[in-house]
């Protein structure tokens, strides 16, 4: 049989079907592929290995599934034993501005550690990288959270972050009480998804003024937010980044007293060593970057 027809078999019925073995796969490779390959080795043994819709692995393709899985399951702990017991690989998530912005740095300075070390990263929020970590697809995430995580993850808080509204320059308003008093506030809200750490608590903090401002324009990120706000569509949500760069045309008006989401990092079960570095590099990062700033705001001790 051919090994690496085997291999493309092992990835779908772990992960319940072609798409998404497509995903999970270790190098790129496209469903149609994947499905040419397998039914190749169908061809082979002359059975039908699963059934496709909905997917469901047949007797014959149980039977092969349990042959192979010891294998495949421990090429990668074996890899490691080979390289001395310690994971080269680190699989990351994170906004796209802090994956722009701010990890570059840190991962040169990981890999000093780690000199063969393989980096994943994915662009993504909270809901997103929670499944994502239920798929065993992630070791470490970095952004905001709000709330507690499910059980078997592990939260490091690095800041507390204070809400903000983003205005345009040209916008009168001088306060966030001024647009608490109105009876209607007419402006357009520009927002992130409402399931976002920061729009809960955005959401939370209007609730407790018993204030009504619905999201008028929602995109996809913060750093979204920003662009729609400096092109004059409206006024917008955001987090107060120390030392942070506003795009012209943009004014920050601060939002005291309102819920502040932490902004940290998540990882499942016990860090490699990998994660247990890159976790201390974060942590220098977050000092470093609130040296000279408000004390209150640093989680870390």
């Amino acid at each position: 049989m051919n090994i690496h027809f085997l291999e493309l078999f092992y990835y779908v019925a772990r992960s319940g079907g072609i798409s998404e073995a497509v995903r999970k796969m270790p190098y790129g490779i496209q469903q149609p592929a994947i499905s040419s390959q397998v039914g190749q080795l169908e061809d082979f043994l002359g059975v039908t290995l699963f059934q496709r819709r909905p997917f469901q692995l047949t007797p014959a393709g149980e039977e092969l599934y349990t042959f192979i899985q010891p294998f495949f399951d421990n090429l990668v702990p074996m890899a490691e034993k080979i390289r001395g017991g310690v994971s080269q690989h680190l699989r990351l998530a994170a906004s796209e501005i802090v994956l722009k912005e701010h990890l570059p740095g840190l991962l040169q300075q990981l890999r000093a550690k780690f000199p063969k070390l393989k980096v994943t990263l994915r662009e993504g929020y909270f809901p997103q990288v929670l499944g994502w970590f239920m798929e065993q697809e992630l070791d470490v995430s970095v952004g905001l959270t709000l709330g507690r995580l499910p059980v078997g993850l592990q939260h490091l808080p690095l800041l507390k972050l204070p809400l903000v509204l983003l205005l345009p320059a040209g916008s009168k308003l001088r306060s966030a009480e001024d647009l608490w008093r109105r009876d209607r506030i007419e402006e357009t809200l520009i927002t992130a998804p409402s399931n976002e750490a920061v729009q809960r608590a955005f959401n939370d903090g209007l609730a407790k003024r018993k204030v009504d401002w619905f999201s008028g324009i929602e995109v996809s990120t913060l750093d979204l937010v920003q662009t729609y706000v400096a092109s004059g569509y409206g006024v917008g949500v955001s987090v107060g980044v120390p030392k942070a760069k506003y795009l012209p045309g943009v004014r920050v008006l601060p939002l005291p007293d309102f819920p502040m989401p932490a902004f940290g990092a998540i990882w499942a079960g016990k860090p490699s060593p990998v994660v247990t570095a890159f976790l201390e590099l974060l942590k220098q990062a977050a000092r470093e970057l609130m040296r000279g700033e408000n004390p209150e705001l640093l989680l870390l001790t």
